[in-house]
């Protein structure tokens, strides 16, 4: 089953081959910052405004509510997400 993600007011396609929601940006030339690529930095944090997530391996970093870690994420449904 495939999801969509929608960021900056454009949807593109989560393929299972990607993984994680990072990987997702970077096939489809979208910035989002990143640092450590395995959720203990929280730099790759933005919001989820709709839809949910699953997590490969649970983050270290401080997630608030409503925030994701797209180095580490993958959808669960349909999303839309902010880049902060």
């Amino acid at each position: 089953m495939s999801f969509s993600i929608t960021v900056e007011e454009r949807e593109i396609a989560f393929l299972a081959e990607d993984k994680n929601i990072l990987n997702t940006l970077e096939r489809e030339n979208i910035e989002s910052h990143f640092h450590c690529r395995d959720g203990f930095c929280g730099a790759c944090r933005c919001t989820l405004k709709k839809g949910t997530v699953e997590y490969s391996e649970y983050p270290l970093a401080f997630i608030g509510g409503g925030e994701i870690l797209t180095c580490c994420a993958y959808p669960t449904s349909d999303i839309v997400i902010e880049i902060d």
